[in-house]
């Protein structure tokens, strides 16, 4: 199996893992950095994938909140009541 550490952890955090488990089960761990996107070549794949409805953004979506409910998106990240978040502009 692949394990991905998704995610930035404090500098001071360590990881301990069994190491006979990486090979008796085959195991691969890698890191993952804003998911290695490369934004310049990703985003505008992205966006065509989402206007041509091949990547359904809105089913990710748990809130779209106006930027003045801010302070109470991120009540709910903390709370783990929310999975993704946008600050929607439009909405007043």
């Amino acid at each position: 199996g692949v394990t991905v550490s998704a995610g930035l952890p404090d500098p001071s955090q360590q990881l301990s893992i069994a190491a006979v488990s990486l090979v008796a089960e085959e195991r691969t761990i890698k890191g993952s950095y804003m998911g290695s996107a490369v934004p310049v070549r990703d985003l505008p794949r992205y966006i065509g994938l989402y206007r041509a409805g091949r990547l359904p953004v809105d089913a990710l979506l748990s809130h779209r909140l106006p930027l003045e409910q801010i302070n109470a998106g991120f009540d709910r990240l903390a709370n783990g009541d929310a999975l993704r978040q946008v600050i929607d502009f439009s909405m007043q």
